[in-house]
């Protein structure tokens, strides 16, 4: 059934999509039933703090003294951390206490060994998003680490993998539950040659919270399940609108981080133009500048240089409108305020020109293979239950079941077809990839640049072209980086043999 006619059926029945009363994680989600429930209230706005001097994320010590090792432990448990004056201290779920997760920074080549402990009464693993490692160090859904257990990740980071990376959880079921309780963390692979290195650098990771009238983390409701969480702030460096004292230089590089659920990030900072020199695999061929905005789906990283220029004022960085095609009883879009940027202390208004070139991008040459993913979605009124799946070529993610089969080194065309009503990032694990073209509506598009990227945002009718390649055997994953959508079903499995 479509959404159209699915909505209207609602309507003639006198029904809306509900809210879901309580739940514990995505467990039991696959197949979403949207039965009536009663609602929550949550916290207002402008109960949480905000204006704060924006904080670093701290690092995470590597314990070893040897040049090119990086051996550390990750510890995921939960942390009380006091948010709103006279309420009781809101529980999340973080790495090592530290909301977000401590900076991992490491360099290409290093051999990194990092041992995760699980503190949580729910299995986990920790996934490398986007780095290029082999699938049995990875942290996919079926190699779970028990509560109370332990498992060493080890790997070693090619060269030429410098770039901005992260990190986060992927147990089947439970993927959401722990990233919107607060364990996901930035992983940056830096290079010895970078042609950036002497730009002042901010990480900026951002989060969704959605905080209940008590100032818990709230459940998840149906819309959230449908649409994707989203909570009433996003967080930058978990604070609310903090404030960026500009470099006197008048120049910054900005790592930005996608870290929310489902929220997207159409990001502008009214009068300045941003100049984007790297995606989530690294640096550009050429910085691309004059950019009024940037979109980054969920899941997704950008490297963006942020110039003075003539101003000494204050301005926000704004999360613009942006129309994705939720569906159900949702409030309006409106934008919202990240951080202020302030211009104040800025004492040089011409920093050096950038360099022109920044990487070489090799184009990974004649496809040999072809495969094409279709994400979709079913809806249908089966015994007066209004049920909802998110599928992957028709089919809902099944553990057991090989999905698509690649052979290693083989550079891959993948054609990815978005055949449903609203949009979805998708992920490919392992490796990274080139996108060539977009088609929608019949126009054809071809990319204006080249890039890595492991994450591609999918618009609603959209069609996007990319070519690939993985270079270890074994067990992969392709999904929606959406993380209800990809509970729900929106996941497949890929074996390279």
């Amino acid at each position: 059934m479509d959404r159209r006619t699915f909505l209207r059926q609602l309507a003639m029945a006198g029904l809306t999509l509900p809210t879901l009363a309580r739940a514990s994680g995505m467990a039991g989600m696959s197949n979403m039933s949207l039965s009536a429930a009663k609602g929550i209230s949550l916290l207002p706005a402008d109960r949480l703090v905000s204006g704060a001097a924006l904080r670093d994320i701290p690092k995470l010590a590597n314990l070893s003294a040897q040049t090119g090792r990086f051996v550390a432990t990750l510890t995921a448990a939960p942390v009380a951390v006091p948010l709103i004056a006279g309420e009781r201290p809101t529980t999340f779920w973080a790495y090592n206490d530290s909301l977000p997760g401590p900076l991992i920074e490491v360099f290409e080549g290093d051999e990194v060994e990092i041992t995760f402990v699980n503190r949580l009464k729910q299995p986990s693993t920790i996934h490398w998003h986007g780095l290029p490692i082999p699938p049995e160090q990875d942290g996919n859904p079926w190699d779970l680490v028990k509560p109370g257990g332990k498992r060493t990740y080890r790997f070693r980071l090619p060269e030429g993998s410098a770039g901005t990376y992260w990190y986060h959880p992927h147990p089947h079921h439970y993927t959401a539950e722990q990233a919107f309780r607060g364990l996901a963390g930035p992983l940056v692979v830096r290079s010895r040659h970078d042609p950036l290195a002497g730009v002042p650098e901010r990480l900026l990771v951002i989060s969704d919270l959605k905080l209940d009238e008590y100032a818990a983390i709230a459940p998840s409701d149906a819309n959230d399940v449908m649409n994707g969480r989203e909570g009433q702030f996003a967080l930058v460096n978990a604070q609310r609108q903090p404030r960026l004292a500009f470099h006197g230089g008048g120049r910054e590089r900005w790592r930005v981080w996608n870290a929310c659920s489902a929220r997207y990030l159409r990001l502008t900072l009214p009068g300045s133009a941003l100049t984007l020199v790297g995606t989530d695999g690294g640096l550009l061929e050429a910085p691309q500048a004059g950019l009024t905005e940037y979109l980054l789906a969920p899941g997704q990283r950008a490297e963006l240089v942020v110039e003075a220029g003539s101003r000494r004022d204050r301005v926000d960085l704004i999360a613009a409108i942006y129309g994705r095609g939720k569906m159900g009883n949702v409030a309006p879009e409106q934008a919202m305020p990240l951080l202020t940027v302030d211009f104040g202390a800025v004492t040089e208004s011409a920093p050096p020109a950038l360099p022109t070139k920044l990487a070489d991008i090799a184009d990974l040459g004649e496809a040999k293979a072809q495969k094409q993913v279709v994400f979709s979605e079913n809806m249908s009124m089966e015994g007066g239950q209004h049920r909802m799946e998110f599928l992957v070529n028709g089919k809902t993610f099944g553990m057991n079941r090989v999905d698509l089969t690649s052979r290693v080194d083989e550079v891959e065309l993948w054609e990815l077809v978005n055949r449903s009503d609203m949009d979805h990032p998708f992920h490919l694990h392992g490796t990274q990839f080139q996108v060539i073209e977009r088609e929608i509506d019949g126009k054809v598009t071809s990319a204006s640049y080249r890039a890595w990227q492991d994450t591609v945002n999918l618009r609603s009718g959209e069609t996007v072209r990319i070519k690939t390649v993985q270079h270890w055997r074994g067990l992969r994953m392709f999904h929606c980086h959406i993380l209800e959508h990809e509970a729900a079903g929106m996941m497949g499995m890929l074996k390279v043999v």
